[in-house]
């Protein structure tokens, strides 16, 4: 009997991700009642991607005779829907790095955490839940549409609680928020992201970058990070890391030592981002079932030269 599975990408700026078997069932997120269920054939892929003009301002009237899409470079071999998707609730986590290395940025990355929160988040619509980090993690506070219990629990966040044994595991804290936590939700219904606040180092994860990256697209969930610089003295592969994971899931990375107002900003790049989004979905021109890396292109107009697509896809495994 044929397997099926959903085959997910998203790109929030375009974030592109598989879903298995288990995901493409009906699942209601934790507090929302009414949730909007995307089944998709196993070889169907489903792309949501944001749109910007040449002022960074949202697109909202493109045409799918307007975009050019490759599939490890070949065209669709056929398009089953298109369609702008417009005011999309949105599921944050908000992770804080609070290792050693962190110390001297934390209490600007809670501040940052705590704009988005109170500033950005609409109450009647939108959610998040609070994590901090280092060789463990925790979740400080769950769920919440609430920003005054979110601002309590990013107030919690404190260097060194989850470093009994010196180290940090980032891999395994965003493989873990987006299989526990993402991936509880309905994955169609809302734009994804992980806000996350770290230096990019990892040297006590069990998984790999590839797993966290093939986690949270199976989740639909992009990664956006404000970056801490590294000590000037020590050669750091932080900043690379938080690139590849932000350009492998959709997201971006900002620089957490900007201004106030470039801070302002940056976060409201953000909910453009994940509010104005389309969805195309297409039977790809071949697609197996082994794992195989899927390169995406997509080019648009030139009234809509900004359309970021994450690199690819991973194909379900058989």
């Amino acid at each position: 009997m044929r397997q099926r599975c959903a085959v997910t990408a998203l790109i929030t700026f375009a974030l592109l991700t598989i879903v298995d078997g288990a995901a493409a069932q009906t699942s209601a997120s934790p507090l929302d009642e009414t949730t909007t269920t995307l089944r998709l054939a196993v070889n169907e892929v489903s792309l949501t991607f944001h749109a910007a003009d040449a002022h960074g301002l949202p697109v909202k009237d493109l045409k799918l005779d307007e975009l050019r899409l490759r599939d490890n470079g070949k065209p669709p071999r056929h398009i089953v829907d298109f369609r702008l998707l417009q005011d999309s609730p949105i599921r944050a986590g908000i992770l804080l790095d609070t290792s050693e290395s962190m110390t001297q940025n934390l209490t600007g990355n809670r501040a940052i955490a705590m704009r988005y929160a109170q500033r950005l988040m609409r109450r009647q619509t939108d959610q998040a839940f609070v994590m901090d980090f280092g060789y463990a993690s925790r979740i400080i506070q769950p769920w919440s549409s609430d920003p005054a219990a979110l601002a309590i629990g990013i107030r919690q966040a404190t260097a060194g609680k989850e470093n009994p044994l010196g180290g940090t595991a980032l891999f395994d804290t965003i493989f873990r928020a987006c299989l526990y936590e993402f991936g509880k939700i309905d994955h169609a219904a809302s734009g994804n992201f992980i806000l996350l606040f770290s230096d990019g180092e990892d040297n006590n994860s069990h998984v790999s970058m590839q797993e966290a990256v093939d986690r949270c697209q199976r989740s639909n969930t992009a990664v956006y990070a404000f970056r801490s610089e590294p000590d000037p003295g020590f050669f750091s592969t932080g900043p690379r890391t938080l690139t590849e994971l932000a350009e492998q899931t959709g997201g971006r990375v900002f620089n957490g030592a900007e201004s106030g107002d470039e801070i302002e900003n940056d976060l409201r790049v953000i909910e453009a981002d994940l509010r104005n989004q389309y969805r195309l979905i297409y039977n790809p021109s071949e697609i197996k079932a082994d794992g195989s890396f899927h390169r995406v292109d997509m080019m648009g107009p030139d009234r809509a030269p900004s359309i970021s697509v994450r690199s690819g896809y991973y194909a379900p495994i058989q």
